[in-house]
């Protein structure tokens, strides 16, 4: 089916996602770390004060998401979306009103639960679960939202905050959530897509379909996820301590702000050509690239201090976070089935969510001891290295599993 055709007839849904991804962004670090410095200077925290608080809250949040992540299992997906989007309009308030350090903590808690988390764990489980043969295009149209997001909010709101202060800006992100998100969300899905989840319709399956336990103990989705922690944590780390490289780059706010549209157009184009690689090939044989742009830029970050680099490393992460985002929407349903979809997502979104909360906490640790960031840096790109070789052979070897060959 051509592709315009595709999202032609499959509109509804495929918007649902595209939103759902979109309206994460309130609870993504990119976004909450746009008020780093006004929340600093509110309670008075380092750089490493505020990353710890940021890296224990976040992981609360994965534990969490670890436990209540399975309800996409047993409810429509309209259910769940609308308790989503209350919950992180209620956060969004909190943060405006957030008066002592306990109460920040409690707010970032719940931001990145309902929205790094299950917004974006809600999104991704309908692709996979509502689509098989064109399960990559559906994906890369539903990432879109991030993109968006990331193009958008960041100059808007470094102009909003300017304009009308911090505490405002969390008013205007819950207005957006109840006023914008919750009326169109009830609106798309008022038809939701079959198949739905499997408790709801009964939809048919096909192949082995693991249970959660099962993937738990395949060495396999261990060492995948192990490749799957580096984009959010090297992403969350540049966004969250962005106040801090601007300065230590003699660089200006506006200017790393307008990289994020740098970034957003390179997600989008490696997003969607993704997604029309592995609906003809598939998402294992995409596996061993996602990393290979997100080391060079890393490299960039170390090396070169000239305001093109913002935009050079922004371009290289942006293609790391295309081809990531629609690969694991697409690789966990393509190994493990779609019948326990919800459950097993949960357990990778919440490893996300831990590896996105250790970015900040540590290298906010790193940066207060003294540890140059350009050797961070360094250290990130070796590691997305050593996993770039380790993809290549879990690869082969799934693959042959699958096949029926001798494997893992």
């Amino acid at each position: 089916m051509p592709f315009f055709r595709f999202v032609v007839e499959n509109f509804r849904w495929l918007a649902a996602g595209l939103l759902l991804t979109f309206f994460s962004s309130f609870g993504q670090t990119f976004f909450i770390s746009l008020f780093a410095g006004e929340i600093r200077a509110e309670f008075s925290l380092s750089h490493g004060d505020f990353g710890g608080i940021y890296m224990a809250a976040t992981l609360f949040s994965a534990g969490t998401l670890t436990v209540i992540g399975k309800v996409v299992d047993d409810h429509t997906i309209a259910a769940v979306a609308v308790g989503v989007i209350l919950g992180l309009t209620a956060f969004c308030i909190a943060m405006a009103n957030v008066a002592n350090v306990w109460m920040l903590f409690a707010v970032i808690y719940g931001l990145r639960l309902f929205g790094q988390g299950m917004m974006t764990h809600t999104a991704f489980t309908a692709m996979g679960r509502w689509y098989s043969a064109q399960r990559g295009r559906a994906v890369s149209v539903a990432t879109l939202g991030h993109q968006v997001g990331e193009a958008l909010l960041p100059i808007l709101f470094v102009a909003l905050i300017g304009l009308v202060g911090w505490r405002a800006g969390w008013w205007i992100a819950a207005s957006a959530l109840f006023l914008g998100a919750l009326p169109a969300i009830l609106w798309l899905l008022q038809v939701e897509r079959t198949p739905r989840a499997r408790k709801v319709t009964g939809a048919p399956e096909t192949g082995r379909q693991w249970t959660r336990g099962e993937v738990l103990r395949d060495p396999a989705f261990w060492i995948i996820s192990c490749g799957t922690l580096a984009p959010p944590f090297i992403g969350t780390t540049i966004f969250f301590h962005q106040v801090y490289l601007v300065e230590l780059r003699g660089w200006t706010r506006e200017l790393f702000a307008a990289a994020f549209i740098a970034m957003s157009s390179m997600t989008v184009v490696f997003a969607l050509a993704t997604g029309l690689a592995i609906d003809r090939y598939s998402a294992l044989k995409m596996l061993p690239f996602f990393l290979l742009p997100l080391s060079l830029a890393c490299l960039v970050l170390a090396g070169v201090t000239h305001p093109a680099a913002a935009f050079i490393f922004m371009m290289l992460l942006g293609a790391s976070y295309g081809i990531s985002s629609t690969l694991f929407g697409a690789l966990w349903p393509e190994v493990y089935g779609t019948r326990h979809l919800g459950a097993i997502r949960s357990v990778v979104v919440a490893l996300m969510v831990l590896s996105s909360a250790l970015g900040p906490g540590v290298t906010g640790w790193l940066i207060d001891l003294g540890v140059a960031y350009e050797y961070q840096m360094v250290a990130m790109a070796g590691y997305c290295m050593v996993m770039i070789a380790l993809m290549t052979v879990v690869s082969g070897s799934v693959s042959r599993r699958l096949a029926g060959a001798a494997g893992f």
